[in-house]
């Protein structure tokens, strides 16, 4: 029974757009991720995703609005919809879904991660 600082956590890693897992409840992780510039439109036909901003600014694109999340503020991606994730100035975000989910969904390219990575 370990203390999670997210801080420190944030402080073992540069990469973007990668996801890390620190920690698990049941089938679901809690991840950390750092993100600047643009993802891909994808989505996730079998969870929704939860987007909590730590610090930093970021916005999710979807067909038919732009939402804006601050540090403090949380949004929930509901399955099958399709969005883009992007931040103008890097920004650090915790993700909330069950384990094995792919960051880019149902797309492959040069931004999918490795699933489950921990730190």
């Amino acid at each position: 029974m370990n203390v999670v600082n997210l801080a420190e956590k944030f402080d073992l890693f540069s990469d973007l757009w990668s996801p890390k897992v620190i920690a698990e409840m049941n089938d679901y992780q809690f991840k950390l991720v750092k993100i600047q510039g643009e993802f891909v439109w994808h989505d996730h036909n079998e969870t929704d995703e939860v987007f909590i901003v730590i610090e930093g600014s970021m916005k999710i694109e979807f067909e038919d609005q732009t939402l804006t999340l601050s540090a403090g503020e949380m949004f929930v991606v509901p399955k099958g919809t399709r969005h883009k994730p992007y931040a103008e100035q890097e920004c650090k975000i915790m993700l909330v879904e069950p384990r094995g989910v792919i960051n880019t969904g149902d797309v492959r390219d040069e931004l999918t991660a490795e699933s489950d990575a921990w730190i």
